[in-house]
C-alpha cells in the first residue's frame, strides 16, 4: 500500500552523525535500481519484487531478504507502454498491463506472448493480480466489477471462471491479507470485500467508512491512498484517513459485519503508514515525525513521542573529502547522488506497507527499522516496556538483551520490590506462553514484505504470515462456521502461524463473531477479529552466547537465563544487606510456581547463601520446610555448607538428602561427621552398596578406637561377599592386629 510524501523543500535531516534521536531509521545504503532509460519502479507485493522496466526489458530485485547490493534479473519484453506489471506467484509468467483495456501475457520460459483484452469498449481495467485461491489464478478489477480467470498452461490462455457484476471507483488490495476491497459510491466509501485465499473465496458484508463532513457545503472524496490494508499479530485491520476530521479510522472484519475499532490521531493532511516488527508506524509528512503504535495492547496511545524519521550510516566524512579532490565533473555527481540518498521525506518517496520506501524520483528502496533500544529509553514504566520488547521478534536477540538488562539495572538500582514483581511476571508468563505455543526454540520466519494496489506506479506492498488462536496449551484449528464462505466445500480454517506467536505477552482474546478466514499454505493470513490484551515498551546491554544466538526465535527469558544473566551477575555487584535480592529472588519463585515452570538448582543455592551470610539461619529454616526452596542435591549440598556455623541447618541438609533417596551421599557425610555406626546401620537398612568400605575403615582407623574399627570390619564382611579376600580387609584387619590384638582374636 502506498501513500506519497510530499513537501516543498526537503533538508537532509535526521542522518547519522547528527546526534538526533529517533525510534525508526533506514538503514545506508539503499537498494539502487538504476537502470538506464528506466521508465519507472513497480513493486509487485505478491512476489516480493521491485521491478524497473524500459521499452523492450524489465529488471527485478529480490527484497526479501533485504540486501541493498542485491543484483538484478532481466527479462525482455514485446516493446509497447507499460502501466503496471505483475510475476505469476511461481514467477513463470509476467503479466503486463498495456492500456486500460488490455493486459498482455509473456512466458518466460519460451517467451511466448498472449493477451487479455476487455469485451466492452465501457469497461476499464483498474488492476490485476495472482492469486493462489484453487478456483482461479488471476483477477482483474475492472470498473464493472471483478473477473476470475484459471490459466490454461496447455493452450497457454485464460479460461473465464467467474465474473463478479459491481460498480467500481477503485480498489484496495494486498496479497498478503489475500483481501481486495472494491471501493463505489460517489464519495467511494462504500466497499465490497473478497478474500480469495488456498481455502476459497468469502464474501464480506458491504460496509461504509466514517467521513467527517466538512463546514462547507461539500462531500469528500475517499481515495486510494486514504485506505490501508496492514496486518498487525496476524489480524487484518483496514485503516483508511479521515482528513477532515484528522484521525485514522480502523477496522476490524467478523462474520457478520465490519466494524469500526477505534481512531488515532493524525497532525498531518498527509500521512503515510509502515508496520515493522508488529508495530504500527503512522508517518506525519508534513511534522517529518514518526507516531509508533502498539495496538496489541489495548490503549491507543502511541509508543513514544513523536520524533524523526533517521537515515544512518550516511557516509557524511565521504561527501566532505570528495568535495574537495577528484575532477569537478565526477565530484558534483557524487555529491548529488548522495544529496538525495540523504533526503528525508522526499517529494517522490511511495510507502510500501509493510516496512519499505520507494524513492522513485532517485530508483531508491530503503527498509524500515525499530530501534528497540531507543524506544525501550524512552520510557519509565519498567513492565510495560518489557512487555513491549517481548513482543518484538525480528530483532529477537537483541530485544531479549535488552529485557535481561532492564531486569539487572531495577534490582541493581533497588526499585520498588512491588515493581520489579510486576517486571518479573512480565518475564515468567511471557516465557511460559512461549513454551506453550512452542516458540521458544522454533524456527520462526522473520521475513516480511509488503502489501499492494495494482493500478498505481508502485503497488502497495505485502507481508506473508499467517494466524493462530491460542487455548491453554495448544494452538487450536477452527473452522469458520457461519461465515459466507460462497464454496463450502473449500471451508476456510483458522491456520496455525508465526504471526501470533509475536504476541507472547498474553494470549489474544477472540470474539465468537470473529470472521476467521485463511488459506492452507504456509504464507496466508486470516481476517480475524482477535482482541488485544497487554500493554506495550523500555531496557540495557548483557551478552548471550554464539550458540544460542544462532537457535534464537524468541525474546522469551529462561528462568536459567534469569539465573545467569540477571541474578548471579547482580549478586556480584551489590553490596551491603542482601535482603533486597533475597525478596527479589522470592518473588521471582513465586512468579515461576504460579506458572509451574522449573527454576534452575543453583538459584535456591544463591539464595541459602545470601540468607547463610546474613545469619538468617530461621528464615531459611522457614523457606525449606514451606518447600520455598525445592529439594535437590545442589540445595542439600548448600545446606550442608552453610551449616558449618549452624547445627540445625546442616540437619536440614542431612535431611533432604535422605529425603531424596540420595542414600550413598547422606551415608558419606554421617562418615564425615564420625557417624560412622549410624552410617553402617543407615547402609545396610537401604543395601547402600555404592560406598566404599575404606571410607569407613578410615574413619574408624582415624578414632583410635579398635572396638570400633573391629565393628565396621566385622559389618562389611557379613554385608559384602568375598570382603575378606580384599586389600581393604588384610591392610586394616593388620592394622585392628596391631592395635588390639586380644579382640582382634576373639572376633575373628
Amino acid at each position: 500500500m502506498s501513500g506519497k510524501a510530499s513537501s516543498s523543500s526537503q533538508p537532509s535531516i535526521g542522518l547519522s552523525g547528527s546526534g538526533a534521536l529517533s525510534h525508526v531509521y533506514i538503514q545506508y545504503p539503499p537498494l539502487r535500481c538504476s537502470i538506464p532509460e528506466s521508465r519507472g519502479l513497480h513493486y509487485d507485493d505478491g512476489t516480493k519484487l521491485l521491478i524497473s522496466s524500459t521499452s523492450n526489458q524489465i529488471f527485478s530485485w529480490k527484497t526479501v531478504p533485504f540486501i541493498p547490493l542485491a543484483t538484478s534479473t532481466s527479462d525482455s519484453i514485446p516493446e509497447g507502454p507499460i502501466l503496471s506489471i505483475r510475476f505469476s506467484l511461481d514467477t513463470k509468467l509476467i503479466a503486463i498491463q498495456r492500456s486500460s483495456s488490455e493486459i498482455q501475457f509473456w512466458i518466460r520460459e519460451t517467451s511466448e506472448a498472449f493477451s487479455h483484452r476487455c469485451r466492452s469498449d465501457s469497461e476499464n481495467i483498474l488492476g490485476f493480480f495472482w492469486t493462489d485461491c484453487p478456483l482461479c489464478d488471476f483477477v482483474v478489477v475492472k470498473n464493472s466489477g471483478l473477473d476470475l480467470f484459471a490459466y490454461d498452461s496447455v493452450a497457454k490462455s485464460l479460461d473465464l471462471v467467474e465474473m463478479r457484476k459491481l460498480n467500481v471507483c477503485w480498489y484496495v488490495y494486498t496479497h498478503e491479507s489475500r483481501l481486495v476491497l472494491l471501493a463505489s459510491g460517489m464519495q467511494g466509501r462504500t466497499f465490497t470485500g473478497f478474500q480469495l485465499s488456498s481455502a476459497g473465496i468469502v464474501r464480506l458484508p458491504k460496509f461504509d467508512m466514517a467521513m467527517a463532513k466538512p463546514e462547507a457545503n461539500s462531500k469528500p472524496v475517499l481515495a486510494a491512498e486514504d485506505v490501508y490494508i496492514v496486518t498487525v499479530y496476524g489480524r487484518i485491520y483496514c485503516l483508511q484517513v479521515d482528513r477532515v476530521a484528522m484521525l485514522l479510522h480502523s477496522y476490524r472484519f467478523y462474520r457478520d459485519a465490519v466494524i469500526q475499532q477505534g481512531s488515532l490521531p493524525i497532525y498531518s493532511s498527509k500521512i503515510a503508514v509502515s508496520v515493522v516488527d508488529n508495530v504500527l508506524l503512522v508517518h506525519q509528512i508534513d511534522a517529518k515525525v514518526v507516531i509508533l503504535y502498539d495496538i496489541f495492547a489495548d490503549s491507543r496511545a502511541p509508543i513514544s513521542a513523536p520524533l524523526p524519521l533517521q537515515s544512518r550510516g550516511f557516509p557524511r566524512s565521504f561527501s566532505s573529502s570528495s568535495r574537495s579532490s577528484g575532477k569537478d565533473g565526477e565530484c558534483s555527481e557524487v555529491n548529488n547522488k548522495i544529496d538525495h540518498e540523504g533526503i528525508i521525506y522526499g517529494d517522490n518517496w511511495t510507502f510500501i506497507v509493510p516496512d519499505l520506501i520507494c524513492d522513485v524520483s532517485n530508483n531508491f528502496l530503503w527498509k524500515i527499522h525499530l530501534d528497540l533500544e531507543a524506544i525501550a529509553a524512552s520510557s519509565s514504566e519498567t513492565p510495560s516496556v518489557l512487555e513491549f520488547l517481548q513482543r518484538r521478534k525480528l530483532e529477537a536477540i537483541k530485544a531479549k538483551q535488552l529485557c535481561l538488562g532492564i531486569a539487572r539495572t531495577v534490582i541493581l538500582e533497588r526499585r520498588p520490590v512491588s515493581m520489579v514483581s510486576k517486571a518479573i511476571d512480565v518475564l515468567v508468563s511471557s516465557y511460559s506462553l512461549s513454551l506453550k505455543t512452542g516458540s521458544y526454540f522454533k524456527g520462526i520466519k522473520t521475513e516480511s514484505t509488503s502489501s499492494g494496489v495494482a493500478n498505481t506506479s508502485v503497488a502497495r506492498s505485502s507481508t506473508d504470515v499467517s494466524t493462530s488462536r491460542i487455548d491453554g496449551t495448544s494452538i487450536r484449528h477452527e473452522s469458520t462456521a457461519g461465515v459466507d464462505n460462497e464454496y463450502p466445500s473449500r471451508a476456510s480454517t483458522f491456520s496455525a502461524s508465526e504471526s501470533e506467536e509475536n504476541a507472547s505477552s498474553a494470549p489474544l482474546r477472540t470474539d465468537s463473531r470473529d470472521l476467521q478466514l485463511g488459506g492452507g499454505k504456509v504464507d496466508s493470513v486470516n481476517l480475524t477479529g482477535a482482541q488485544s490484551s497487554g500493554p506495550s515498551d523500555n531496557p540495557v546491554f548483557v551478552n548471550i552466547s554464539e550458540q544460542q544466538d544462532s537457535e534464537l526465535t524468541s525474546p522469551a527469558i529462561s528462568p536459567d537465563e534469569m539465573y545467569n544473566f540477571v541474578f548471579a551477575a547482580v549478586e556480584e555487584e551489590m553490596v551491603g544487606d542482601p535482603s533486597y535480592l533475597v525478596s527479589i529472588i522470592v518473588e521471582f519463585l513465586r512468579s515461576t510456581n504460579m506458572e509451574k515452570i522449573k527454576v534452575h538448582p543453583n538459584l535456591y543455592v544463591l539464595t541459602i547463601q545470601l540468607l547463610a551470610r546474613n545469619e538468617r539461619y530461621a528464615e531459611l529454616e522457614s523457606f525449606v520446610t514451606n518447600k520455598i526452596l525445592e529439594p535437590s542435591k545442589e540445595v542439600a549440598l548448600q545446606l550442608l555448607e552453610s551449616g558449618r556455623q549452624n547445627i540445625q541447618t546442616r540437619k536440614l541438609g542431612l535431611d533432604m538428602l535422605r529425603q531424596l533417596s540420595l542414600h550413598h551421599d547422606y551415608v558419606s557425610l554421617l562418615v564425615q561427621d564420625g557417624r560412622y555406626n549410624e552410617a553402617l546401620r543407615y547402609a545396610r537398612k537401604y543395601q547402600v552398596t555404592t560406598v566404599r568400605p575404606a571410607l569407613f575403615l578410615q574413619a574408624a582407623c582415624s578414632s583410635n578406637n579398635s572396638q570400633h574399627l573391629a565393628a565396621v570390619l566385622r559389618f562389611f564382611s557379613d554385608f559384602i561377599p568375598d570382603f575378606r579376600t580384599t586389600s581393604d580387609f588384610t591392610t586394616y584387619y593388620g592394622i585392628l592386629n596391631e592395635m588390639n590384638t586380644s579382640i582382634a582374636a576373639t572376633s575373628f
